[in-house]
């Protein structure tokens, strides 16, 4: 039988990460530009230009590695794709 374990409303935390309220944050953000870029139906390199990011670094934000992304950087980026361009 597989036992199963409620989590909080954090997986980083129930991970047990250091950082983990950053990160849900983080992961919150990323999750709003992926659905910006795709309302606005830009490309990967679209984005990044109007984001100022190389696109690896967008395509590797949207797949979960924020690390090296601060959260103001990517709040300023919800806000630069919010814009009408």
């Amino acid at each position: 039988m597989i036992e199963i374990e409620n989590g909080s409303t954090n997986v980083y935390e129930d991970l047990g990460l250091p950082d983990a309220a950053e990160m849900k944050v983080k992961a919150i953000l990323a999750a709003k530009i992926g659905e910006i870029i795709k309302h606005r139906h830009l490309t990967q390199i679209q984005a990044a230009e109007i984001l100022g990011i190389p696109q690896p670094k967008l395509s590797g934000m949207l797949r979960g590695q924020f690390r090296g992304i601060s959260e103001a950087k990517m709040l300023e980026g919800v806000n630069r794709l919010g814009r009408s361009e």
